[in-house]
């Protein structure tokens, strides 16, 4: 780490000081792929993340802000902001996860390496509400792929920590996504296809704004979007020899999918700002997304799952052969609804103290449901098709922000003081499904399989209600000392209901050496704490045991469980953090512009899951558990890294080029802890070593006439995933992959576009994975990119 983070910071500090030679003008904003060039990211763009003063730019920020615009956002061809956010900021890593459960429909989204709820996302600066979806290790992270992108103004992403400012979650950073205020109107129809001839893709965007008064605006959003699903898959070495043996039969080849699921969704919004009086304005904002996807499960082979094809006197004359005489792959489907809605009223009380007064509710719900499967432990009697209930997560804000600019002799401008106060309620819940996707039925003594296979629904026991409120307070200053020195202290306290309270701060500091060069660091702590879902859900899973035909119940339980705190549990607590960063930041009259940034977070407590315990003998165990676990604190990790972005602008010949570089290193170590992440060697290297260290992009976008074309090129470093051995070779190593996108853009008047491209133009793909071969699996599940080759889209876009 240390060879790698010293040459980097003597290069980013002779670099800019041989071109500082002056302050830049604002570089001409060109436009963007939808026919002429990207608007570039520049330094003196505005940003309202990460500081409560007002007139603050990139370059003037105390701590590193990327601002995507919305051309930017435009020319990455997904709909999906996950995707999109992992081909514009470096340390941001998305992954597919096919076969993974609800994960498939909810992908873990990680900033600098850290879980997915350690990063805080804001929609116009109020917080967004979570996922119902307890992803690995328990993480509940907000769900970005739920917000139209054609809703986006810019992004803007913090990459700091920032719990003192805006609390839980801020530990990686803050991303904000502020919704276009714009007025006109805008209509998008796109395709796209892969080079295989699989995952086709149909997305209709539209956008109005309209004027309201003298100031006033009302923005609304229209988004339809489909994809079919991918294959990446070949025949299980199974399959074929049920083939062989059964040549009257004929079975699907594959028999089950690796790949994408197939997707609908119909996103919706509006965005609001009615100014009323001379120096007040009322505001709101609302984004509601329907949807459904559905997800392969692995192939039941007729001949070698016993549990299920297996002819009892139980059930005389039935067979399940007479329902999957070819075997079965359940269809793993997600229904799910997302709603946020934001209102609030923001003024002057004097030009010096400006206030504001907002609430907010958040929901967001997944219905699951499995398909061409059954339930053999209910013989005849079982359906093929289960509900397995209902997830949900409801949250509800209530702020009020005040900003006062303190006029004081010995500083170079007014002293701001910004203050004020947050409640907020969280609420969990579980409803149970069908009771047969979760009966043990009479066949199970025969030793047939209880529950719908594939994934048993939720029982009663699972279910319930479950809240947690908070309570804070805050204060943040920014001193300007000097026209050249800047200094900031936050700090925030917060008591939550279900375990006590958490004061956090931050010092930050800017020195501009030069206009054109300036440097800044900040130390701060930070928290995450637990929600109610990872507080008090419960989760029971009932199968049975092939060898003794023993039906088992194993649980996940809640750690105020009697059962788990006789087993070792305590009371969740937050996890902690605390981030060290330093920066340099410069631009110059040539077009130049850019960043460096090295950062180290420790994270303490972190959330984890414990092992499994067999049930002692004498202790109560009503629901009869054959063995049990429960989230708990358990482990330290060390993230260090460099974030480096750049960009350069200005005329190339006879057109106008836009060059933007990002860059980023990255790497966690556990410390310390006590469940398998930091006691065993080999889960300890996947965890450390799942993701690349190293994420790059480097864009060009040309523009001449009415004429654009946008060259990038993504680059992913080495990571390590598992073979599924237990001996011998337990993991595989993935070497470095580039992925070269190309878009071509033509604008046949002022209001009308169009754009081709292809994204992995050169159709590459990585090593084939050993895990899960004998299962089909052509590609590494748990790849950091797309796996599925060359993607090939158009799209048409009409302004007026």
């Amino acid at each position: 780490m240390k060879r790698c983070l010293l040459p980097m910071a003597v290069a980013a500090i002779l670099f800019p000081l041989a071109c500082a030679d002056a302050r830049a003008d604002t570089a001409d904003s060109a436009t963007a792929v939808a026919g002429e060039v990207a608007a570039p990211t520049t330094l003196d763009a505005m940003i309202v993340t990460g500081t409560r003063g007002s007139n603050r730019t990139q370059f003037d920020t105390l701590a590193p802000v990327d601002v995507f615009s919305r051309e930017e956002i435009q020319a990455i061809e997904s709909t999906d902001l996950s995707d999109v956010l992992a081909q514009l900021v470096p340390s941001f890593v998305v992954q597919r996860l096919p076969m993974a459960d609800g994960q498939v429909f909810v992908r873990p989204a990680t900033l600098r390496g850290l879980s997915p709820d350690q990063t805080l996302v804001l929609v116009n600066g109020r917080r967004m509400h979570r996922s119902a979806l307890l992803g690995s290790r328990g993480a509940q992270g907000p769900d970005l792929s739920q917000i139209p992108t054609s809703a986006i103004k810019r992004i803007e992403v913090l990459r700091d920590g920032a719990s003192a400012q805006y609390g839980s979650d801020a530990i990686a950073g803050v991303i904000n996504i502020i919704l276009d205020d714009s007025i006109g109107s805008e209509f998008t129809l796109g395709v796209s296809e892969y080079a295989e001839g699989d995952g086709s893709g149909r997305r209709f965007g539209a956008r109005t704004g309209v004027g309201l008064g003298q100031a006033g605006v009302l923005s609304l959003f229209l988004d339809y979007d489909s994809s079919d699903a991918t294959s990446r898959s070949r025949q299980r070495p199974d399959a074929i020899a049920f083939q062989n043996a059964h040549p009257e039969l004929q079975v699907p080849d594959p028999v089950q999918r690796w790949g994408q699921p197939d997707l609908e969704n119909r996103r919706l919004g509006f965005n609001l700002k009615l100014p009323f009086g001379q120096t007040a304005e009322a505001y709101a904002h609302g984004l509601y997304n329907s949807g459904e996807g559905v997800s392969d499960f692995n192939w039941r082979n007729p001949d070698g799952t016993a549990s299920v094809y297996k002819p009892t006197a139980v059930f005389p004359g039935w067979d399940v052969r007479s329902l999957y005489p070819t075997g079965f792959s359940p269809k793993y489907g997600s229904d799910y609804d997302d709603l946020q809605l934001v209102a609030g009223v923001r003024g002057q009380f004097t030009p010096d103290l400006s206030w504001d007064v907002s609430g907010s509710y958040g929901r967001n719900r997944i219905e699951y449901t499995l398909d061409e499967s059954i339930n053999a432990s209910l013989g005849p009697a079982s359906p093929t098709s289960f509900y397995l209930g209902r997830l949900s997560q409801v949250e509800k804000n209530v702020n009020a922000d005040f900003v006062y600019g303190l006029p004081l002799a010995v500083l170079a401008a007014p002293l701001n003081i910004a203050f004020g106060a947050e409640f907020r309620e969280e609420t969990y819940g579980v409803d149970a499904g069908d009771p047969a996707s979760y009966a043990i039925g009479p066949g199970a003594a025969a030793g047939l399989a209880g529950n719908s296979n594939g994934a048993p629904g939720f029982g009663p026991d699972n279910a319930g209600r479950w809240s947690q409120r908070s309570h804070a307070a805050y204060v943040d200053v920014e001193a300007p000392l000097s026209t050249r020195w800047n200094v900031g202290a936050a700090a925030r306290y917060e008591r939550f209901s279900s375990f006590g309270g958490t004061l956090d701060g931050k010092l930050s500091t800017r020195f501009e050496f030069t206009p054109a060069l300036a440097l800044r660091g900040s130390v701060s702590t930070g928290f995450r704490a637990p929600t109610p879902g990872q507080l008090y859900t419960t989760s029971t899973v009932q199968g049975l045991d092939t060898v003794t035909l023993q039906v088992f119940t194993s649980g996940r339980l809640s750690p105020s469980d009697p059962l788990a705190r006789q087993l070792g549990a305590s009371a969740l607590k937050p996890e902690q953090s605390r981030t060290t960063s330093l920066g340099l930041a410069w631009r110059n009259d040539a077009g130049l512009s850019g960043s460096v940034d090295l950062y180290d977070i420790k994270v303490t407590d972190r959330f984890s899951q414990s092992a499994a315990f067999q049930i002692p003998a004498g202790i109560p165990n009503p629901m009869g558990y054959t063995s049990v676990s429960y989230f708990t604190n358990d482990f330290d990790t060390t993230t260090r890294g460099v974030d480096l972005v750049g960009s350069w602008v200005g005329d190339a010949g006879p057109g106008r080029l836009n060059l933007t570089l990002g860059w980023n290193y990255n790497r966690t170590q556990v410390d310390k802890g006590a469940t398998s992440v930091a006691t065993s060697q080999t889960q300890r290297v996947i965890f450390e070593e799942r993701l690349p260290r190293q994420k790059g992009t480097f864009s060009a976008d040309y523009a001449i006439g009415n004429w654009s074309v946008l060259a990038k090129l993504r680059h992913y470093g080495a990571w390590t995933d598992s073979t599924g051995n237990a001996t011998g070779d337990i993991f595989q190593r993935f070497g470095d992959m580039q992925f070269f996108d190309l878009a071509l853009a033509y604008r046949f008047n002022a209001g009308n576009s169009l754009r081709i491209g292809a994204d992995n133009l050169f159709d590459r793909y990585p090593d084939e994975a050993v895990f899960q071969a004998s299962r089909g699996l052509v590609y590494s599940r748990n790849a950091p990119y797309d796996t599925d080759g060359r993607n090939v889209y158009a799209e048409y876009r009409v302004k007026f």
